[in-house]
């Protein structure tokens, strides 16, 4: 047995208590503690008092169900990184959507290996936590126009302000800077955020989490700042638009020098720079009267 990849507790959230103690005994076999809970409210009890490092969670709970305790840990500010994973009975592609919609991380259906579900664990701590298995030194900063992504924190900033992003999102985000302006196919998003070896994942399901993203960045995506669609393709960063009030700017520079000496604009434009700038002001002063 290795050593587990964190400290923290995985909760294991289902109402069958044969699951739970199946999904506890195959964990704790892998090295990690696991704490429990039978129904949607013990969930978020446990989610406040346990901090753990995953949630493995049931959709068909009884008290809150799985979908509503997703969206309620996403609306958490101390817990909205935490990564979820769905184990449902609910396996169709409709049904997966919908949980990724939500905020979950991955999303694997019963019947289920429980081997598989350790690796897909391991796989998601791997990759949301990589300074407690291999320390690493610090990455530097993406940057896009006004947002800023810092991966070791976590975090996400528009103008300065904090924009609350999943595990999921922060990678496909970071994905996307990285490759400065290059297109990305929907396969090569997927190894950004669950590895090569996540093959049974739907391709779409990056879809889902790109439309997410460009909700909590404000991002249209007809006239896209951080985020553009490539039809048929994939996703690239969007390309940054230069400062229109410095277009505007150099625009009136032009048409300044250029009616200097000619005509009515000429007289303008020299009576603008002379006098101290007094006929400035008072040019400034009509126009805005």
């Amino acid at each position: 047995m290795t050593a587990p990849l964190t400290r923290r507790p995985i909760l294991v959230v289902d109402d069958d208590p044969k699951i739970r103690q199946l999904v506890r005994t195959y964990l704790e076999r892998d090295g990690y503690a696991v704490v429990t809970a039978a129904d949607g409210r013990a969930a978020l009890e446990a989610v406040a008092n346990e901090r753990p490092a995953l949630v493995v969670l049931d959709l068909m709970l009884p008290e809150i169900d799985g979908r509503a305790v997703i969206r309620a840990i996403r609306r958490d500010a101390a817990a909205a990184d935490v990564p979820v994973l769905i184990l449902s009975a609910r396996g169709s592609v409709g049904d997966r959507i919908a949980g990724l919609e939500d905020g979950a991380d991955d999303y694997l259906p019963k019947p289920f290996s429980p081997a598989e579900l350790v690796l897909r664990v391991d796989a998601i701590l791997r990759r949301a936590a990589p300074e407690q298995s291999v320390p690493m030194p610090d990455r530097p900063l993406l940057v896009h126009g006004d947002l800023v992504v810092d991966r070791d924190r976590h975090e996400a900033r528009i103008e300065g302000a904090l924009v609350p992003l999943t595990r999921v999102e922060l990678l496909l985000l970071a994905a996307l800077i990285e490759a400065d302006g290059r297109v990305l196919s929907r396969d090569q998003l997927l190894d950004a955020v669950h590895g090569s070896d996540q093959t049974d994942i739907l391709d779409r399901t990056i879809d889902v989490h790109i439309r997410r993203l460009r909700d909590k960045l404000d991002d249209d995506p007809d006239r896209p700042r951080y985020v553009a669609t490539v039809r048929g393709v994939g996703y690239r960063a969007a390309p940054i638009e230069a400062d229109p009030g410095a277009d505007e700017s150099s625009g009136a520079d032009e048409s300044s020098g250029a009616g200097a000496g000619s005509g009515t604009d000429g007289a303008v434009g020299a009576n603008t720079r002379g006098r101290d700038g007094r006929e400035d002001r008072d040019v400034r002063g009509r126009t805005e009267r």
